[in-house]
């Protein structure tokens, strides 16, 4: 399996941030996206997920064992955005998740992965901010999808949520997944390639 990005321009409103770009991702491997702020990384992040269409060029996941299914239903987008449901409770949210976009979990309890099991029946409008990020990110568990696409995923996250969010990235790719990360700081992995938006390749 191969996320592929062939000739890709992406542009915000009549603005082009990136253009010309081909990247090839295989399962099982990792890739993050570096540059200013304003440089696209968002952006081109979103017209892999299929929130955006691109410019010009495509995006494609090759040998991908559910041929039939877009990229976009086929990966996890995670944004500045929780995506948390304010109303509901911490495992309602999860259940959400779970028949939204899910096939089951992961994980056989994942609201222990970042120690919100006391807080499940919490509305989670009540969160404190890190909780909230810690909530958006158990969609990761909700489903398995093969391609992560992570922007700024550490943001709002105390030490230990970090080290924790590592280790998932760091499974997910053992287990055959595409990581595709965007990111200022150090999140706790090694990249297989890095990719500078902003500049000429």
């Amino acid at each position: 399996m191969q996320l592929l990005l062939h000739d890709l321009a992406v542009a915000r409103g009549e603005r082009v941030l990136v253009r010309d770009l081909n990247l090839s991702v295989s399962a099982g491997s990792s890739l993050l996206l570096e540059g200013a702020n304003g440089s696209g990384k968002t952006s081109l992040l979103r017209v892999i997920a299929g929130l955006l269409r691109p410019w010009q060029g495509e995006v494609v996941l090759e040998g991908s064992k559910d041929e039939d299914a877009s990229v976009a239903e086929q990966s996890h987008f995670f944004g500045h955005a929780d995506g948390v449901k304010g109303n509901l409770t911490i495992v309602e949210n999860l259940r959400f998740w779970q028949n939204y976009i899910g096939d089951g979990v992961v994980d056989d309890d994942p609201l222990d992965v970042f120690g919100l099991g006391e807080l499940c029946d919490v509305p989670a409008h009540f969160l404190s901010a890190g909780q909230k990020r810690k909530l958006g990110l158990l969609r990761l568990l909700a489903a398995r999808r093969p391609v992560w696409l992570l922007d700024e995923p550490n943001v709002s996250l105390d030490g230990d949520a970090c080290d924790i969010l590592a280790g998932l990235m760091k499974r997910h790719v053992a287990e055959g997944g595409i990581l595709v990360v965007a990111s200022h700081v150090d999140v706790g992995i090694s990249f297989d390639q890095t990719r500078q938006l902003g500049r000429a390749a």
